[in-house]
């Protein structure tokens, strides 16, 4: 009995040396490299080993500093790259900050002759293109501080760092037109963006070129992607844009909530049902108690309004 007392300890200890808040912020290491720094404003990914520090998401400016303390206790080696999953100021505020405060990677003939200080003076942000341009043509215009300095226009971008894969898939038309998935192959971590959040309904923003069966599509990729261990749980762990820790069979029960709400008010409107009607069959009943408790500007009758308006083509 001490024995078995002895160890359940032993496994408490882990637990909370992998657990701990850093007052906003909690911090939980995920496996491999990777860490997710959680707050109630959203989810930020860590990975961290010999080459420094890899940041998706920098989240709000009013962050940035935190997570910089956060991440300065996870490696001594400095912030080389920060990824955003999309341009929501909500997950990319702290770009500027964050950058500021890292160093690039740099090498090649080129730097004996030039002041290796200044060229590698902060961090590269990577994104898809898409997000550039939605941040370039912003009204109110966002601070070119922010902007990704690095972009990609193909469908992915492979990366190596800290003695993994990273690869980054870009998904059109899902929350936004500019979201990506990143995935930590040896880790075997998949950070997904707002395009999957694990307590809310999902906000596919029309308006930035979203829909909602590009946030199905995203949903299926990251389930192809994902494999799961014994009886369904664990294996490939998958960090959503906001909420807790998930695994595959997470998603594949968000994206069925997905398919049946989707499903549910295109019935409605091959009835020739208007938006109040559709509404008031309620959709989401069933889900409700799950997703639409976590925020209360996001709801279940405004993630239909959204789906009618994308299926039906009306403003």
């Amino acid at each position: 009995m001490k024995a078995l007392l002895a160890i359940a300890a032993a496994a408490v200890a882990a637990s909370s040396a992998a657990f701990g808040q850093h007052g906003a912020i909690d911090v939980l290491h995920v496996q491999g490299n990777v860490y997710l720094l959680h707050t109630p404003a959203g989810n930020t990914t860590v990975q961290a080993g010999d080459d420094g520090i890899l940041i998706v998401d920098s989240l709000s400016a009013e962050l940035a500093d935190e997570i910089y303390a956060v991440v300065a206790r996870l490696s001594a080696k400095p912030i080389r790259l920060i990824v955003n999953t999309h341009a929501h100021a909500s997950h990319t505020g702290g770009n500027a900050r964050l950058a500021e405060l890292g160093r690039s990677i740099v090498g090649g003939n080129v730097v004996t002759a030039v002041d290796e200080e200044s060229l590698g003076a902060s961090a590269k942000i990577i994104a898809h293109e898409n997000v550039l341009l939605s941040m370039s043509s912003a009204t109110p215009p966002r601070e070119s501080r922010d902007w990704p300095t690095d972009v990609f226009y193909t469908d992915r971008k492979d990366l190596f760092f800290n003695g993994e894969s990273v690869q980054i898939f870009h998904h059109p038309a899902a929350h936004t037109d500019g979201d990506s998935i990143v995935y930590f192959r040896r880790s075997d971590v998949i950070s997904a963006g707002d395009l999957f959040r694990i307590h809310e309904f999902p906000f596919s923003d029309l308006d930035a070129g979203g829909s909602v069966q590009g946030v199905i599509d995203g949903l299926n990729a990251i389930i192809d992607l994902a494999v799961p261990a014994f009886l369904q749980e664990g294996g490939t762990m998958v960090i959503p844009g906001r909420g807790r820790l998930s695994d595959e069979s997470d998603v594949v029960e968000y994206r069925d909530m997905v398919v049946i709400v989707r499903d549910r008010v295109k019935d409605g409107i091959d009835n020739g049902l208007s938006l109040r009607e559709v509404q008031a069959t309620r959709p989401t009943l069933g889900y409700d108690w799950q997703y639409g408790r976590a925020n209360d500007d996001w709801t279940g009758e405004d993630f239909v309004e959204a789906v009618y308006r994308d299926l039906s083509g009306t403003e």
